[in-house]
């Protein structure tokens, strides 16, 4: 830290005085001529706003931040075999240690790099440096916001609202991967000895908390209505808003009323209700505010749901649509016609390319029946859902279709040579041509929920004149409506527990997300008790929310994440059964269907945090290293 904080995090007399971002794509092109003096930086509101731009560029691009890109480190993903430079590599065999760049030779994580910068390049950035980056940078603006003397109210507090809403983003970011930390809410002097305390969980959270909720009081739903957005009319999405403020402002809550940070404040590993209550009052918040219709968010349409992740066709666009709360920018369209869109593939079938990212058979086990009912054991049937062994694929959650590709699949759409037209259709039974521990399938399934059909080198869907974007959003609705029923069961002891004058209880919220894919609702089975209730809570959330980054901390939020089954990751073996049905291979009948262990992850109770780095727990004795590292 003492890189970061003294440092590195210096102010420079080059501010970006931008009038706004120009458009969403190109967050701070600047002139020569928008740069300017110290004494002018802060006077009026388009310097200031220049000033407070670059926060935006510290925003890591977890999506395309490499050629090909590991963010999921839970029993969710296995990658293939030929490569092993990635994070998730490191930590099956548990060493936590590799998400610092000393310990990645790649370079190839998102968390750490040698060479963070706030460019526009998509390489140079990572969360560790950038984030006490922008902390510094965010305390510098607070500490002069005496000097924006040329502004109205209204500018002044989209600026301190932006600031506070950015320094309570870091340290949440990091405090959820780290555990309690220092909370930096001024500017340190540089040529002073660092002395400051690890704080606990709570209290760390307590002060992001104050720094959310004064933002959210101080920010717009929406920046085209207020006078100083009038001049970027159009091009505001991505500027910081309340409904962000409100969604970090909750979901920092519930992090702290969930067992493990609990248990590091406090000593008992179940949830904090206090927390929990807070959290829900500021999800339902928010909640109120969009289905008003004040804020303009919305769940996507089932039939777009792909563009909460891609946009292919639409020079350029970023994905999200109405349903992305919190993204970061875009930093060029080649992360994913050239990295991002190859690696979930089998290789040379479909792609090029030797690295790939699996779903694992276990967690594919989440995405239960048509009907909302869980699939209990995929090798016995289940008269209560409908669940049938001998046809696996029959009968499942929408969102299954829409994700996974499944034995039988027709992946190929146009042409292709005649002796490779054995491949038009995915190979995944075992022994089949898509199952290659090295360059192909290693579950017995491929991951299509961020790439169109088309991504292949036959149909060419990744092609750079396709324009295909791949874009992962921090925090989208239907995530605020799962942390919602979360945290209102929690706070309320029951499934119907519900935030007084929200229309919605915890089980309306998650029944609310299945209709938007014609998914049944959470049966009354589930609803007798809160652990019950909680199961499908976590189911949901593992279906929802699948493959987009939460999987990993959640499992360490509930302290799951060194339990059996959580540590196990899976592969489905069985042969085909009769001719193949390809209009419709849900149809197909299987035998032998059995899952196997790839292989079981030994995790200890150090492995819920993740150990910091040597050259700042040495720096002075106040900044202890995590138990165990």
């Amino acid at each position: 830290m003492k890189n970061y904080i003294k440092n590195i995090i210096k102010f420079s007399l080059a501010i970006f005085a931008l009038v706004f971002i120009s458009s969403c794509e190109d967050y701070l092109d600047r002139e020569d001529e928008s740069i300017v003096s110290e004494e002018e930086a802060f006077k009026n509101f388009t310097n200031f706003q220049g000033f407070t731009e670059e926060l935006y560029h510290c925003i890591p691009d977890f999506t395309n931040a490499y050629w090909t890109n590991s963010w999921n480190w839970g029993d969710d993903e296995i990658e293939s075999t030929a490569r092993d430079f990635h994070f998730i590599n490191k930590i099956e065999n548990g060493n936590f240690w590799g998400w610092q760049s000393e310990f990645d030779g790649w370079q190839a994580g998102w968390m750490d790099r040698n060479n963070t910068s706030t460019d526009d390049d998509r390489f140079s950035k990572s969360l560790w440096q950038l984030g006490w980056y922008g902390i510094r940078k965010a305390n510098l603006g607070l500490a002069n916001m005496d000097r924006l003397t040329d502004a109205t109210q209204e500018e002044k507090d989209l600026i301190r609202g932006q600031l506070l809403f950015f320094r309570g983003w870091f340290h949440f970011q990091f405090i959820q991967y780290f555990g309690g930390l220092p909370y930096i809410n001024e500017v340190l002097p540089s040529d002073e000895q660092l002395q400051l305390p690890r704080l606990s969980y709570h209290e760390a959270a307590d002060l992001a908390a104050q720094d959310f909720r004064a933002a959210a009081d101080l920010l717009p739903t929406d920046w085209d209505e207020t006078d100083a957005g009038s001049a970027t009319l159009g091009k505001n999405q991505l500027r910081i808003n309340k409904i962000m403020a409100l969604g970090y402002l909750g979901k920092n809550y519930l992090w702290a009323a969930s067992p493990l940070m609990n248990q590091e404040s406090t000593g008992n590993a179940v949830y904090n209700t206090s927390y929990a209550q807070k959290a829900a009052e500021a999800f339902a918040e928010l909640l109120t505010l969009t289905e008003s219709g004040e804020a303009d968010y919305s769940l996507v349409p089932f039939s777009d749901y792909h563009l909460n992740f891609y946009t292919t066709g639409q020079n350029w666009q970023i994905p999200g649509s109405t349903e992305a709360i919190f993204r970061g920018p875009y930093f060029g369209a080649h992360g994913s016609t050239y990295g991002t869109a190859k690696q979930y593939q089998p290789s040379p079938i479909l792609t090029d390319g030797d690295v790939k990212f699996l779903p694992t058979a276990n967690y594919v086990d989440f995405y239960g029946m048509a009907n909302g009912m869980p699939i209990e054991d995929i090798t016995q049937p289940d008269p209560e859902s409908g669940y049938d062994p001998e046809y696996p694929w029959k009968d499942r959650d929408p969102r299954f279709y829409n994700d996974i590709v499944y034995d039988g699949v027709r992946t190929v759409q146009g042409s292709m040579p005649a002796d490779e037209e054995y491949n038009r259709y995915a190979n995944l039974f075992t022994g089949g041509s898509y199952r290659n521990i090295r360059t192909g399938s290693r579950t017995g399934y491929m991951l299509y929920k961020f790439i169109p059909i088309t991504a292949n080198k036959y149909d060419e869907g990744y092609g750079y004149g396709n324009s295909l974007n791949i874009h992962l959003p921090w925090m989208r609705l239907s995530d605020v409506y799962l942390m919602y029923a979360e945290a209102a069961a929690q706070a309320y002891g029951s499934p119907t527990g519900q935030v007084s004058g929200y229309s919605k209880t915890a089980v309306d919220a998650i029944n609310f997300v299945r209709d938007r894919a014609g998914v049944g609702h959470v049966a009354d089975e589930f609803l007798g008790s809160l652990d019950a209730f909680m199961s499908e809570v976590r189911r949901e959330r593992a279906v929802e929310l699948a493959f987009e980054r939460h999987r990993f901390n959640d499992l360490r939020r509930w302290l799951l994440l060194t339990e059996s089954p959580y540590t196990l990751k899976k592969s489905v073996e069985f042969d085909r059964a009769g001719e193949l049905n390809t209009d419709d291979p849900s149809q197909n009948r299987v035998l032998n269907l059995r899952e196997e262990v790839i292989l079981e992850r030994n995790f200890s109770s150090k492995h819920y945090w993740l150990p910091l780095k040597n050259v700042d727990v040495n720096m002075y004795l106040e900044f202890s290293q995590n138990p165990g590292w």
